[in-house]
């Protein structure tokens, strides 16, 4: 049995991105509906041998859709997402717009898969950022719960889309480029990603504090971000500190992250094996390492956490919420 799938923002990074992971998962796909804005509408791309038109959003509203993957910003989202969920279909949104609605679950399937139910039809996908740190806290604080986390990101320029790798790739050349990021990027790190608040804090950085709090499902963890975009065009980065109510043996640390889903340890520095995001472009997994004792407190730890932000950030964790959907929802 396949299901009608449509992909808003299939022409986008991210939305392409989908378009590969559904194929590799060999998603049951019965009928597939790509949707764009009006300016895109009318092309065509190739996916499982076949050629298949964009259409728009309102064209699609017409289509008996079963799960729609958006990834076409958070106003679209806001504007159409609940006419979709109206008809029935499952929505999985890739943009901030419902992912703190208290309504709304947001979900990384290995962490909180579980909980969503038919009543769920928005469902929120979290910040690429979020989720490899996320799905790497999870099983550590259930064994030791977090008290405070310490966070600074590296985060690549594919981050903000394709018009930044442009700008980076256009630079490298020694080219003029229209500039995405206030500053050159090549050869340069920015601290700064997405908007400034009135406190002095990116978005970026309180997503990362307000996600990761409701994922983990504990409002008690102290947490603080910095976040900086990186002359890197995929993979996004962290440096994490993080606080446990007790010492936590590193060997112990070490087995449990071994045994979680969707993670990978590397973490050899006498063989110079750590993770970075050069090896981690096109994978789905999130990789870890740099793990040791914090020498200035007892109860914490460091650790390197490397992933592709397209991927498991953005679209593979989408396309395995679809997954989840199907297989204990619908």
């Amino acid at each position: 049995m396949g299901f009608n799938i449509a992909v808003v923002g299939a022409t986008g990074v991210v939305g392409r991105t989908m378009l590969t992971v559904l194929a590799e998962r060999e998603v049951a796909i019965d009928a597939l509906f790509l949707v764009a804005s009006e300016k895109s509408a009318g092309q065509e791309i190739e996916f499982g041998g076949e050629k298949h038109t964009v259409i728009t959003v309102e064209e699609a509203l017409t289509k008996p859709i079963d799960i729609a993957l958006f990834s076409a910003g958070k106003a679209l989202s806001k504007e159409y997402a609940r006419s979709f969920a109206d008809k029935g279909a499952f929505v999985i949104d890739n943009s901030s717009a419902w992912r703190m609605d208290p309504a709304i679950k947001l979900i990384v399937p290995e962490i909180n898969g579980d909980s969503l139910t038919l009543q769920d039809k928005i469902i929120a996908n979290p910040n690429c950022s979020t989720i490899q740190m996320v799905l790497t806290l999870a099983p550590l604080h259930r064994v030791n719960p977090i008290k405070r986390l310490v966070i600074s990101t590296y985060q690549s320029v594919s981050g903000t889309g394709k018009d930044a790798v442009l700008q980076l790739e256009a630079e490298i050349k020694g080219a003029v480029a229209e500039k995405v990021y206030p500053h050159p990027i090549f050869m340069n790190v920015l601290p700064h990603c997405d908007v400034f608040s009135d406190d002095g804090y990116t978005l970026e950085e309180l997503k990362l504090v307000n996600e990761t709090r409701k994922i983990i499902g504990d409002d008690n963890i102290a947490i603080t971000a910095t976040a900086v975009r990186v002359p890197v065009v995929g993979g996004h980065s962290e440096s994490v500190n993080i606080e446990f109510e007790r010492p936590f043996d590193v060997a112990e640390l070490k087995e449990i992250l071994a045994r979680t889903a969707g993670v990978t340890v590397v973490d050899d520095p006498a063989k110079n094996q750590y993770p970075m995001p050069i090896d981690a472009e096109g994978k789905d997994d999130v990789f870890v390492g740099r793990i040791r004792k914090d020498l200035s407190n007892p109860n914490a730890v460091n650790v390197w956490i490397v992933s592709d932000n397209l991927r498991k950030g953005a679209a593979t964790n989408a396309v395995q919420i679809a997954e989840h959907v199907i297989k204990t929802v619908i």
